[in-house]
């Protein structure tokens, strides 16, 4: 599985699994209604429009076949913090691992690459298969919320700390630390 930033060729699929409505009720969304071609406006404009309160990338099996989406969005510079948010659409790689895959790979590229100290998400209250995989993934639940009549867990997984080697390091000096691996590829 390798992360990879959208394209428009992933037009197709995402206009496919957005509406379907078993994809759209596990995201608490209502299922597109509208023509490809007024989705393939709006894919563009989101596509291509400048801007950095988020970042979107494609899931990707080792042989190129584009199986998902996920995103960091709403990003709080001033907090340090975002949202994350998964989404396997072919149902052909559902259990296999590829989600928490994802999460993972894209938690440690975040940590990796930015000064983000928090990352956030919202999983809908009877989607245990969802929290197993962000609980897996290092995500802890925090809080709840109700939202457009659903009911919402709310997960957090924090920015690792520098761990120490044999306790405190004196005089101000800093000691070893655990470097947050590369995003694979």
């Amino acid at each position: 599985m390798r992360l990879r930033s959208k394209t428009i060729k992933d037009a197709a699929n995402d206009y496919q699994w957005r509406k379907d409505e078993e994809l759209s009720r596990l995201d608490a969304a209502i299922p597109l209604s509208i023509s490809y071609g007024e989705y393939l406006l709006f894919y563009g404009e989101e596509l291509y429009g400048a801007t950095d309160d988020h970042f979107r990338f494609g899931i990707e099996t080792l042989d190129g076949r584009h199986i998902g989406n996920c995103a960091i969005y709403n990003i709080d510079r001033f907090r340090r913090e975002a949202e994350l948010g998964v989404m396997i659409g072919d149902r052909a790689y559902w259990g296999r691992g590829y989600g928490s895959d994802a999460v993972s790979t894209l938690v440690r590229h975040v940590f990796a690459s930015t000064d983000l100290k928090r990352l956030h998400l919202k999983t809908l209250e009877w989607n245990v298969r969802a929290q197993k995989c962000f609980r897996k993934c290092g995500f802890v639940p925090f809080g709840r919320r109700v939202n457009g009549g659903h009911d919402f867990i709310l997960m957090e997984i924090l920015r690792p700390q520098p761990a120490a080697v044999n306790g405190p390091v004196a005089d101000g000096a800093s000691g070893p630390t655990i470097e947050p691996p590369v995003a694979k590829t």
